[in-house]
């Protein structure tokens, strides 16, 4: 029988017929017959920032099956290849199914009691003989909302520690801290259907087709909702996917993107295109803006800095101005800068001066990087107190206070330390236990020197987490966590829509949801639990709290329920009484701005050179980003075969004419070298998306850890890193030694901007000279 099955198979004979029959389902139609779902169960994609709808199909209590919500608005039945593929991530080979501690070296299984009673003992010594602050929690944007305001509440008032932040600090901090600094709150001002009725979409820094696929398709309906097709332009130093659909591309020299947003400022002032009646009506500092973008950003400098000709300035200051509706987007490219924050600014000084700002098709928006970093940023507890009240205002910390029924002296009067400080301040012996949940600092976090060194000198290094991580692996204690579609509560997207994720099946073994391993292990603090908990047994429970906490404030959910989240399909907040069903945007004419006088800030923020440019011995530019297969560090999508066999590993994009100095092709392996590290054996690909002089490769990957060499600078503001350019050099079998630099005509953009200025006799600004 076997032989005769194997010459079946040898001959094309057999068909599999059974293998791979199809039967009808009442929801998806044709479905495989060895697959067929007991039940589907409505919820919501757990990976990026955009929120898709889907259903998880179960059967005999597993999940076999991920579909599209045909339904759901976000993204009309379709997913993405890790959306299609999410049900394969719960059942991964990583998956940490029981609590571990080391013991004689080795992770070992244990009791919860043990695991929670060891750790709890561990951070009462160190606190009891360094402080409240010794103990650190580094958190994540994957936590459901309900978990991450469980966790912050536990980590402020239960540990009352407020040395806590999240790994959105290595990817939104900048959005953040931009948008307050613009509009007085955090929030992005827009929503997807601005996508669809803008007449010019400007996409900065954002390989959308890579990293958040699905808005393509709000894109694709603009032409059927606006009568015509909008005029794209695309804003990146390579020639991404996404470039490659624009109708313009604007090719600027890396982390030049605020001279050039400042470039089209002037233009725009200089040939009197501004809206001056949005500016006087709705904005505040505009005669010094208009002063300081006049005599510091002429079309001739900015060519100089960007690379961008004067001709094409104008052609694209007109377009921006001259338009009826212009959305702005963007993501990492911008947002992972040391300046980032002012860059957000500038992004939101050009859509405010000319009037596009809260109306349809109309908006400066940032597109979030995890499935929750808006959830996290609403209700965490990092680096503002729940509901986007501030730790500085004695009236904020009353309110919440009351709100909760705790006494006002543990509310934090300050923010303690973000991510970057936590790891100097490990290193400084100042921190001595750290507890990371859900996200992996061995391959995303920047200065992997300073990291790695950092870890040595804990005490205790716990790691919360659904997967066997990097970070696991040299944990002291591992918290087993349950991970999607095995909890409930809701995810923020990336247009303040509040979508609920169901529960579908069971937690892996004795995993438990990350709310409920909080709400245990607070029960091994004297009176903490009582004082916290003691009411909030389900993520119901704390959502309630939540309504409460946020009722007034921007983000308020206060008319939100579950139920009406699944009918509509998600809601987007601020949703109260005056909005039942969610608000599409913010600012509006009849909305103010969160600013004492309810106005928009016009900020003079200025464009800084690189800290480090391309010079001899490092003659490249390195970037880095990531790949529509993968998501992060590969600890959910590492495992799934389909997933892997389309990305297994990282690569370098390298430009033809750098890929022959170096005698490599396509398919060669080369090495990468900066100052602070070294990655080997690299596959190239050789490719006209990068230009001379200028590299590109994911960070996904740990085996090429290219963290490894990336420049530990972050923005002063909002402590977010500069992952995106560094100086680096290149390695292969026939040119070990690298490429030669060649001395440009101008070498670097800031010797650019002195003789530009020597030219023209402009005198020298002390803010342009100085170090980044």
């Amino acid at each position: 029988m076997n032989f005769i099955k194997k010459a079946k198979d040898f001959l094309g004979l057999d068909i599999k017929k059974e293998k791979y029959a199809l039967v009808d389902d009442p929801i998806f139609g044709k479905v495989s017959k060895e697959k067929a779902p007991d039940k589907w169960v409505r919820s919501t994609c757990g990976y990026c920032g955009v929120g898709c709808g889907m259903y998880i199909g179960v059967k005999d209590g597993k999940a076999v099956y991920s579909k599209g919500d045909p339904l759901h608005s976000v993204n009309f039945g379709t997913l993405c290849p890790k959306g299609l593929s999410e049900h394969k991530m719960v059942y991964a080979d990583s998956r940490v199914q029981t609590p571990l501690i080391r013991k004689n070296g080795t992770l070992t299984p244990s009791s919860w009691e043990e695991t929670f009673e060891h750790t709890a003992k561990k951070f009462q010594a160190i606190q009891a003989q360094h402080g409240k602050g010794a103990v650190a929690v580094i958190s994540t944007g994957q936590l459901l909302t309900e978990e991450f305001y469980a966790l912050g509440k536990f980590t402020q008032l239960g540990l009352e520690s407020n040395n806590y932040d999240g790994n959105t600090t290595l990817c939104m901090a900048s959005a953040v801290m931009g948008y307050k600094q613009t509009f007085g709150s955090d929030g992005p001002t827009g929503c997807y259907e601005d996508f669809e009725k803008a007449d010019v979409i400007m996409l900065i820094g954002a390989n959308i087709a890579d990293n958040h696929p699905i808005l393509k398709l709000h894109i694709a309906k603009n032409k059927s909702v606006t009568g015509k097709k909008p005029t794209i332009i695309v804003v990146d130093p390579r020639k991404s996917k996404t470039a490659q659909l624009a109708d313009i591309f604007v090719p600027l020299k890396p982390r030049s993107d605020l001279a050039l947003i400042n470039g089209l400022c002037y233009i725009i002032f200089e040939q009197g295109w501004e809206d001056e009646k949005f500016i006087r009506e709705r904005t505040n500092g505009y005669l010094e803006f208009k002063k300081h973008i006049l005599a510091n950003y002429p079309p001739q400098e900015v060519a100089q800095i960007t690379g961008i000709e004067v001709k094409e300035l104008y052609n694209l200051a007109k377009i921006y101005a001259q338009a009826d509706a212009v959305m702005s987007a963007w993501t990492m490219g911008v947002n992972q800068s040391s300046i980032g924050t002012d860059t957000v600014s500038a992004i939101c000084n050009l859509a405010l001066i000319t009037g596009n700002v809260g109306r349809e098709g109309a908006s400066p928006m940032s597109i979030t990087g995890q499935c929750n970093a808006m959830g996290t940023r609403e209700f965490g507890f990092t680096s503002s107190i729940p509901g986007y009240r501030n730790f500085a205002s004695a009236s904020d910390r009353e309110a919440f206070a009351k709100i909760i029924d705790v006494p006002e002296s543990l509310i934090p009067t300050k923010r303690g330390y973000a991510y970057p400080q936590i790891i100097d301040a490990i290193n400084r012996g100042e921190i001595k236990a750290l507890w990371v949940v859900a996200t992996n600092p061995l391959v995303s976090y920047p200065d992997q020197n300073a990291l790695r060194e950092a870890l040595k000198k804990l005490e205790i290094l716990v790691v919360q987490d659904a997967f066997m991580s990097d970070t696991a692996l040299i944990a002291d204690v591992v918290f087993a966590a349950a991970t999607w579609s095995e909890k409930e509560g809701c995810y923020t997207n990336s247009e303040r829509r509040c979508n609920l994720a169901k529960k579908a099946v069971e937690p892996q073994g004795e995993s438990l949801s990350d709310l409920n391993i909080v709400r245990e292990f607070s029960k091994y603090f004297e009176g903490k639990y009582e004082l916290l908990f003691q009411h909030l047994h389900t993520p119901r429970d704390v959502f309630e709290e939540i309504k409460r906490v946020s009722k007034g404030q921007l983000c308020d959910y206060s008319a939100m329920s579950y139920e009406k989240m699944e009918q509509l399909g998600g809601i987007q907040w601020p949703c109260h009484e005056n909005a039942p069903n969610g608000t599409k945007r913010l600012y509006t004419p009849n909305m103010p701005c969160r600013t004492p006088d309810g106005k928009a800030s016009l900020l003079s923020v200025d464009w800084v050179p690189m800290s480090e440019m391309a010079c001899k011995g490092l003659p490249l530019t390195l970037n880095t980003g990531r790949t529509v297969e993968q998501f992060h560090t590969r600890t959910k999508t590492g495992s799934i075969g389909i997933l892997d066999a389309l990305a297994p590993e990282a690569w370098v994009d390298l430009n033809p004419k750098d890929a022959l100095k170096l005698k490599v092709k396509s398919g060669d392996r080369i090495a990468l070298s900066g100052t602070r590290g070294r990655v080997e054996d690299v596959i190239v690909k050789v490719s006209e998306t990068v230009r001379e002089g200028d590299v590109f490769v994911p960070f996904h990957f740990n085996e090429q850890l290219i963290n490894n060499i990336t420049i530990p600078e972050f923005d002063p503001k909002s402590f977010e890193p500069n992952f995106k350019q560094c100086a680096v050099q290149l390695h292969s079998e026939a040119v070990p030694e690298g490429i030669v630099f060649e001395e440009p005509e101008i070498s670097g953009y800031l010797e650019g901007v002195k003789v530009y200025k020597e030219e023209v006799g402009v005198k020298e600004k002390a803010s342009q000279t100085k170090e980044a």
